[in-house]
C-alpha cells in the first residue's frame, strides 16, 4: 500500500517550502478548505487524512502502531519524505498539533516551522495543571463515545466547532464525526484524550505559533499559556473567536496570525 493511498495525500500548490495540513480528531482533511488555499501561491501544500480518518484505507489501523500518537507522527514523517520539497511547515489542529510537534521533535533538520491550531498536550488536569477537564469527566466523556457514538457525536461535535452564528459549520462536523468509522473513532478517542505529552513539549525546538481561541472549550486559555511558558522558540497569539476550530470559523484571522508568524519565522 502506497503512503498516498493510505492517507489518501492531495498536493497542490507551488513554491519552494512545503505546508503540511494535519487534521484533529474526528475530522479530515477538507476541514482545512476554507485556509489552505491560501497559501498555494507561496507554498507546496499537502493534505492528508490521519490514518483511520476521513478517506484514508481504513484497513492500515493498527491499533498497536495507533496505540499512541507516535504512529501518527511516523506517518507524517513518511509523508514529509515522500511528497514534500525544501523547508516545511507544519500546521496541525488540535491532536493534530501534538502529532505534528512528536515529529519535529523525532526529526527537527526536517522542518522550518509549527503552527498549533488550538493546541493541548493534555487533556486532563493534574496539580497545578489545567488542561481544562477532571479525570472523571474523561472518563465520563469515553463511556458515553463507547455506549453510543452516534449520539455522542451529535452531542459533542456542535460544543467543539462553537460558532454560534455559523449553524451550518456546527451540522458539517456533526456529520463528519458520524461518518467515521465507530470502532475507530473510539480507539482514537481514547489515544486522544487520554494522551499526556507535556513532557515532550520542551524537546521542541522548532519555531512554533500558538494560535489560540479567545472562548475555547477544548483547549482553554491556561493551555495555551502553559504551552507558550514551556515550548522553546514559541509565540502565542489568540484570536477572537467562539470554539475550537478557528480555521473554519474564523480563517481570515487565523491565516493573518500564521502570516504574521511566518513573516518573522521564515526569512
Amino acid at each position: 500500500m502506497s503512503i498516498q493511498s493510505r492517507n489518501h495525500v492531495h498536493v497542490s500548490g507551488k513554491g519552494a517550502s512545503t505546508m503540511v495540513f494535519i487534521h484533529g480528531y474526528g475530522c479530515d482533511q477538507t476541514m482545512w478548505r476554507f485556509l489552505a488555499p491560501a497559501y498555494e501561491d507561496r507554498f507546496r501544500v499537502v493534505t492528508y487524512d490521519l490514518t483511520g480518518c476521513g478517506q484514508s484505507e481504513l484497513s492500515a489501523y493498527d491499533r498497536s502502531k495507533y496505540g499512541s500518537l507516535h504512529g501518527h507522527a511516523a506517518d507524517l514523517l513518511e509523508i514529509v519524505d515522500s511528497v514534500a520539497g525544501g523547508p516545511v511547515v507544519i500546521v496541525g489542529h488540535s491532536v493534530g498539533a501534538t502529532i505534528g510537534m512528536l515529529a519535529a521533535i523525532a526529526a527537527p533538520q526536517r522542518f522550518a516551522a509549527q503552527v498549533m491550531v488550538g493546541p493541548s498536550p493534555c487533556f486532563i488536569n493534574d496539580g497545578d495543571y489545567v488542561g481544562g477537564f477532571s479525570r472523571s469527566d474523561i472518563d465520563e466523556l469515553l463511556e458515553t463515545m463507547d455506549a453510543n457514538y452516534l449520539g455522542w457525536s451529535r452531542s459533542v461535535a456542535p460544543m467543539i466547532m462553537g460558532a454560534p452564528n455559523q449553524p451550518q459549520l456546527r451540522d458539517e462536523l456533526t456529520e463528519r464525526f458520524c461518518r467515521n468509522d465507530p470502532a475507530i473513532a473510539r480507539h482514537f478517542g481514547r489515544v486522544t484524550f487520554l494522551s499526556d505529552h507535556r513532557a515532550d513539549v520542551p524537546r521542541s525546538t522548532v519555531p512554533a505559533l500558538i494560535l489560540q481561541c479567545s472562548d475555547d472549550l477544548i483547549a482553554p486559555s491556561v493551555v495555551g499559556d502553559w504551552l507558550h511558558r514551556h515550548l522553546p522558540a514559541s509565540t502565542l497569539r489568540v484570536i477572537r473567536n467562539v470554539g475550537h476550530c478557528p480555521h473554519m470559523s474564523a480563517p481570515t484571522e487565523s491565516s493573518r496570525a500564521i502570516d504574521a508568524f511566518l513573516a518573522q519565522t521564515l526569512r
